[in-house]
């Protein structure tokens, strides 16, 4: 049995980032993950959206991680090269009823220290965008777009530079809690078994599956995963908006949205689809509901311009109509396993806030 300081199960942008934070820490850092690279799931199937930090609750760990993450991610993109465009998003209201819900938004964002959010009228918001149809609309001029692959790179490349090391085609197939560290057995072409002294469980969609296949971990402060897909179509041609759109929130989830690529293609997306087992193909026919939605505050989408894009999965801790969950960064202190830490529910804003939530791991096992 081979003996490692750190082991990082998962290579998505937070499992990078903790690699990243404990190398530069001084640590020992091996990162397993099953799949063929880097950010092959959830952190490539997203809308690449830094957000700035608006709707969580205050005092969450998302509302935290993600404004400290995204003013660490911008810098970063800088230091870096990573391409990027801090184009803003309006929160566009289409009824008088909606538009008396941007106050709130404009606080709850406030509250979270989200900087620069500012109330438009109409006549100002279809100004700043000609294509747009709202009765008013809510500025948040920190949000942007990067290159989320870019980023990645980026973070493991540091990561690399600092000492880790990334091995993939390598599942975490099991695993026991031992006296003198955690046991891992290791699958793919050459499979091994590994002892550590700190195991980050970063794996996503996966991670209670993985949690729940190490010997000693309490079973019972092992979440359910449920699924929540996310489909996405795309636009022909150029993006009728220079800024994201958003529409006012709905109960479940952000609505159907407009984003913009570094290229200057819009996407809409995404939409919520629970669904049983992991599956990436885009229905055609559920761009039917994206019409409507969107000729809300764009009547000027024509008919057969969606086409099928892509598709994300969630990984919610928390079934369909259950309030939203917040980040679980889960360690010895909650399982009394020393040396263990469980990320879960690690869903949007995580790739905003990749960078703050990996120097809060860092610090909790330090």
């Amino acid at each position: 049995m081979e003996d490692v300081d750190c082991v990082v199960a998962g290579a998505g942008v937070v499992g990078i980032a903790v690699a990243r934070a404990l190398a530069r820490a001084g640590r020992e850092v091996l990162v397993l993950d099953a799949a063929e690279g880097i950010g092959t799931e959830t952190s490539s199937r997203n809308s690449e959206v830094i957000h700035a930090g608006i709707y969580y609750p205050r005092g969450s760990l998302m509302a935290r991680f993600c404004v400290e993450g995204r003013r660490m991610l911008y810098a970063f993109c800088d230091a870096q090269g990573v391409p990027y465009n801090n184009c803003g998003k309006l929160i566009v209201a289409t009824s008088e009823a909606e538009a008396e819900g941007l106050a709130a938004i404009k606080a709850r964002a406030e509250a979270n220290g989200v900087e620069g959010m500012r109330l438009l009228p109409a006549t100002e918001a279809r100004a700043m965008e000609p294509n747009l149809a709202c009765t008013a609309a809510l500025l948040s001029p920190s949000t942007g777009i990067v290159d989320s692959h870019a980023y990645m790179l980026a973070l493991q490349g540091e990561a690399e530079e600092a000492g880790a090391m990334f091995v993939f085609h390598s599942p975490v197939t099991g695993g026991r809690v031992s006296e003198s560290g955690i046991e891992l057995a290791v699958g793919g072409a050459e499979p091994m078994a590994l002892r550590c002294r700190l195991l980050i469980n970063s794996a996503g969609l996966h991670a209670p599956a993985l949690a729940r296949g190490l010997a000693g971990m309490p079973s019972q402060l092992i979440p359910t995963p449920y699924y929540a897909k996310g489909n996405y179509f795309t636009l022909a041609g150029r993006s009728p908006f220079s800024r994201l759109i958003y529409p006012v929130p709905v109960p479940g989830g952000l609505g159907v949205h407009l984003t913009i690529d570094l290229g200057g293609q819009a996407r809409f997306g995404p939409d919520v689809e629970w669904i049983d087992s992991l599956d990436y193909t885009v229905d055609p026919s559920r761009a039917d509901s994206f019409y409507a939605a969107v000729r809300r505050y764009w009547p000027g989408l024509r008919d057969g311009s969606l086409q099928p894009g892509y598709a994300g999965i969630r990984p919610k801790i928390v079934p369909k109509g259950a309030p939203a969950q917040d980040f679980v960064v889960q360690t010895g202190a909650a399982h009394g396993i020393p040396g263990l830490v469980n990320l879960f529910g690690i869903e949007s804003p995580g790739l905003t806030a990749a960078i703050a939530l990996a120097g809060h791991v860092a610090e909790a096992v330090a």
